[in-house]
């Protein structure tokens, strides 16, 4: 029987009412028919309508219901609302311990609540309406209702709001959903005093991909680097896009520098390596910026400034990189500035000089060439390194003027050296692409007087991020000019070795990496470098031992058959003058001087520190840093075995204990190693958090330098109360 009937009776009695005494037949409105309405409505498939008993058993649904979805009305009738009905998930967030049974228990009016049919093959989400029916005594007769199918409507919502919070072309979270998120995150671990670390990346050399190859293809590149971050982060943290060849991730409670260090230094190693696109193979890189809360800040917004900043500083320091924000970012963010507006005009002054480093014969100890390496001292900020200014140069299209200059100065300068040395020029990858570089290479030449067969262009391995076809053609023009090629740093990027196969090359340069630390127990450099050795003698090509220092290094790489020395060991970088000098005294064969062994890395450093020892803080200076240890200078009367805290600033405390002191110094061994800090630095793995500051009387912020000195307060009781005596020192000049 049709819904409509169960309401026919109450339908009638209200028309009845409805109807004046006194009305006349021609002021009487149209009659309609309002049961046939209903049927009407249930005939169209617009809805239904569905009855249940004083046991709230399904008693009617509509027929085309049944016929819409190829359902039996014995398996139904009779059933239950609530076994063929469930709430929604977002409706059951909304109504905590009040499912749906409780809904209708309670008598309780129904006003379009979303539920999920159940037994359903696809999820199938309905929006039901329904009243309490009662007799003229008042007893429950069961629910009366309307119900429609919003599944399409529904999902419709959810793709225009995935579409509103997701980005369209690699599928990951977008700006506007990271800045939620973070902003989320944030606030509810303020409150739990948990921390969360920022990963900023932003990918080198995308645009020269996206120029050469077009966009479709730097969309595919796109896609691939978001599947890779993806890969690597997996369930640890939120992968998003910030637009254009940004990305970002969110880590929640991750403050362990070593595993974030660790974790950017996968993603630089994974992100730079090749992609195969359409037949081509493109090679990319990436610099990473971290920061963590609530170290680094507590709002999203000052999170992602000191991430930025840290992202800035990697850029800086040559791509490739990444880097932990710290306060003094602030400043390099402004040196670097200043940096860009001086380099605009460096070419109009005479700031900039060429040095040159020997590359020695590894037989006759004898300089076969001479590595050009440019210099800027600057009238105010003194010596630039090359490594500050070159990535700079190359961001504001400096890079082609300054390589040229380069080119110019170092071909000139190598016409007064004997005519049997050469000299190596380094080429910047974007310098290497410009469509000129042959004609402007022998342009040099001519102008200098220099002879081709005397000129080394030292290449990296990213200059095949140009095209195989286009590179190669440059290549050939240059081996018809005469001049020779290196390849640099080989090694640390991921070339393909058909390149070596075809790429014209006379030597290759086995990065310092593989030779630093080469001669301690378990390294495997010393295998890397025999391969490289081995493949180059198969190419008839020579290799040059980059950053070779010690004399223990020089003995291994001459044993695994490299044919040239380059290094500390030998020289450093002298300017014109000396080379001439040398030369007229016939004194350009170099010998070997230099420490006998290998030592782990120290850093030359003189900077104030805090020394804790029980209750007592003190100053002093550390000097020589490594990641075993340190030399601290500026107590006297320190017994051997001595444990110390060391406060190296930045909320960083490290565990030290004395094992030598004489006088004023003493050298230190620390209990955990220390880090790499991304910038050739080394720093803590764990920092005090503000939330301890805050527990002893100090406003909630970011960590100053000096937050140590809040916990452990200097004594100034006289001396005599004290275990150690502090003394004066000096900076080294």
């Amino acid at each position: 029987m049709p819904l409509g009937k169960l309401f026919s009776r109450g339908l009638q009695a209200q028309s009845d009412t409805a109807k004046p005494a006194d009305e006349t037949a021609a002021d009487q409105p149209v009659p309609v028919d309002r049961i046939g309405l209903l049927d009407t409505f249930e005939a169209a498939g617009l809805g239904w309508f569905w009855a249940t008993d004083s046991e709230n058993r399904l008693i009617y649904l509509t027929d085309t219901a049944f016929e819409r979805y190829g359902w039996s009305k014995p398996e139904l009738i009779g059933r239950p609302l609530t076994d063929l009905f469930s709430l929604a998930a977002e409706e059951e967030s909304e109504r905590t311990n009040r499912p749906l049974a409780f809904l209708l228990g309670a008598r309780n009016t129904i006003t379009f609540l979303p539920v999920r049919v159940a037994g359903s093959a696809d999820p199938m989400l309905w929006e039901i309406s329904g009243k309490a029916s009662f007799d003229e005594e008042g007893n429950f007769l069961g629910y009366r209702g309307s119900a429609r199918d919003v599944t399409e409507s529904r999902d419709r919502q959810r793709d225009s709001e995935r579409m509103a919070q997701y980005d369209d072309l690699t599928g990951l979270a977008n700006r506007r959903r990271m800045d939620m998120m973070l902003g989320n995150t944030l606030a509810s671990y303020r409150n739990s005093k948990r921390s969360c670390a920022l990963l900023m990346l932003d990918l080198d050399r995308f645009k020269p991909v996206n120029d050469t190859y077009g966009h479709p293809v730097g969309d595919e590149l796109l896609r691939q680097v978001a599947a890779r971050i993806t890969k690597i982060i997996g369930s640890k943290g939120e992968v998003g896009r910030f637009g254009g060849d940004e990305f970002q991730v969110i880590l929640p409670d991750l403050d362990d520098r070593g595993q974030l260090g660790e974790l950017a230094q996968r993603l630089i190693q994974m992100i730079s390596q090749p992609y195969p696109i359409n037949g081509s193979r493109l090679v990319i890189g990436v610099s990473i910026g971290v920061a963590v809360a609530p170290y680094d800040g507590f709002e999203a917004a000052d999170l992602v400034k000191a991430a930025d900043l840290a992202l800035y500083a990697a850029k800086g320091g040559g791509r490739a990189q990444y880097r932990f924000y710290s306060g003094e970012m602030k400043e390099g963010a402004k040196r670097r500035r200043q940096i860009e507006e001086d380099l605009r005009s460096v070419l109009d002054t005479d700031q900039l000089a060429m040095h040159y480093q020997p590359i020695v014969d590894a037989k006759t100890e004898a300089v076969a060439c001479f590595e050009s390496l440019i210099r800027w001292h600057h009238p105010e900020r003194g010596r630039i390194s090359p490594g500050e200014f070159i990535p700079v140069a190359e961001d504001i299209d400096m890079i082609k003027p300054l390589g040229e200059w380069a080119l110019e100065v170092a071909c000139r300068d190598a016409t007064a050296w004997p005519n049997d040395i050469g000299v190596a020029v380094n080429i910047s990858a974007l310098q290497f692409e410009c469509d000129d570089f042959p004609s402007v290479v022998k342009k040099v030449l001519a102008e200098t007087g220099l002879a081709p067969s005397r000129l080394v262009l030292e290449i990296t391995e990213s200059v095949f991020l140009g095209g195989s076809d286009r590179t190669q053609r440059k290549f050939e023009q240059l081996r018809k000019i005469g001049v020779h090629l290196a390849l640099d740093d080989f090694g640390t990027g991921y070339s393909s070795l058909s390149y070596l196969r075809t790429a014209p090359f006379n030597k290759i340069k086995i990065d310092q990496s593989f030779v630093r630390g080469c001669t301690e127990p378990g390294n495997n450099n010393p295998a890397i470098m025999s391969a490289i050795v081995s493949l180059a003698n198969a190419l008839d090509m020579r290799t040059v031992a980059e950053g070779v220092e010690t004399k223990d290094e020089l003995e291994l790489v001459v044993g695994r058959g490299a044919t040239h020395i380059q290094g500390y060991i030998y020289s450093p970088a002298m300017p014109q003058a000396d080379i001439l000098e040398r030369a007229e005294k016939g004194e350009l064969t170099f010998e070997a001087q230099g420490p006998a062994r290998y030592r782990a890395d120290r850093r030359t450093v003189f900077r104030r520190i805090g020394v804790i020892h029980e209750d007592q803080r003190y100053r002093a200076f550390v000097r020589n840093l490594s990641k075993t240890g340190a030399m601290i200078e500026g107590l006297e009367d320190v017994p051997v075995g001595t444990q110390f805290v060391v406060d190296m600033g930045g909320g960083q405390l490290t565990v030290a204990t004395v094992r030598r002191s004489r006088g004023p110094i003493q050298g230190i061994e620390f209990e955990s190693p220390l880090i790499d800090d991304g910038a050739d630095g080394l720093c803590t793995r764990h920092r005090v958090s503000p939330y301890e500051l805050e527990a002893v009387g100090r406003s909630l912020s970011a960590l100053p330098d000096d937050a140590l000195s809040i916990l452990f307060p200097r004594s100034e009781e006289p001396d005599a109360k004290r275990a150690f005596r502090e003394v004066e020192t000096r900076a080294p000049a």
